[in-house]
């Protein structure tokens, strides 16, 4: 049987990858995909696979862009529950919550192989009536990144993250009490996942509004601001973004 594995966190995927082996060796990876586009021109390209493991949210869009018209089952797997319990179990279509355990994938597995040995029906159907139900998401934003830190995934709440910085083509994240990590993600992607509470003051970052405790204008009607957390240079915005970022700052976005 061959799967192919839709996800943008790429230690995520490599994860489920060797859970999904791990639980039966016979079972084929032929692809990971980890962005919109990429899946849609994958698709347009390759003979369809038996099975699609699928993130929801990507960093260019909804995973079902990929998915519109495809005949294909899907296992979800996504942090969304709330909308989940109620989106999959009127479907039929099954899920897993991440972080994700061997047993979880197997049982989704087991779900699947039962599914295929009754009627399917029309699965793209089933999928747009699963779209309708999670067309929010994007309003609603996750609440949490999923970090990797050593052996560890864990849930890391966007409210406690003061900056992302990029630096030496490798983004990391402060949180308010001064913690480090790296969320695998590029500055772009993380700016259309963590909300309007963050301005993108430069190329290099992404900052928290709470983490901001004044600005200063230098040369050139740029402005410098100063953040609660360590920085080792001089955050400036330019004086194209300047006004936006003012307005943004008062909250009037």
């Amino acid at each position: 049987m061959n799967i192919v594995i839709i996800e943008d966190e790429w230690l995520t995927a490599d994860d489920l990858m060797q859970t999904i082996q791990e639980v039966d060796p016979s079972l084929a990876i032929t692809a990971i995909i980890k962005s919109v586009d990429e899946g849609v021109r994958w698709f347009g390209s390759n003979p369809a696979p038996d099975l699609i493991f699928s993130d929801i949210q990507l960093g260019d869009g909804l995973s079902f862009e990929i998915l519109a018209g495809q005949q294909v089952p899907v296992i979800f797997c996504t942090a969304y529950d709330e909308y989940a319990l109620h989106a999959f179990n009127a479907n039929g279509i099954d899920y897993i919550l991440k972080p994700f355990t061997k047993e979880s994938v197997s049982r989704a597995l087991a779900k699947y192989k039962n599914l295929t040995r009754g009627k399917v029906g029309d699965i793209s159907t089933q999928y747009e009536s699963v779209r309708r139900l999670f067309s929010d998401v994007r309003a609603a934003r996750p609440s949490s990144l999923l970090i990797h830190f050593k052996d560890t995934i864990f849930p890391l709440k966007i409210a406690d993250i003061a900056l992302f910085r990029l630096e030496h083509g490798i983004v990391h994240l402060t949180t308010f009490e001064k913690k480090i990590y790296y969320p695998g993600k590029s500055l772009d992607e993380l700016e259309g996942v963590v909300g309007d509470d963050f301005f993108r003051v430069n190329r290099q970052y992404l900052v928290n509004r709470s983490a901001i405790v004044n600005a200063s204008s230098i040369l050139s009607r740029k402005l410098s601001i100063s953040v609660n957390v360590p920085v080792s240079e001089t955050v400036t915005i330019s004086k194209e973004k300047a006004p936006a970022f003012l307005k943004w700052l008062t909250g009037a976005v």
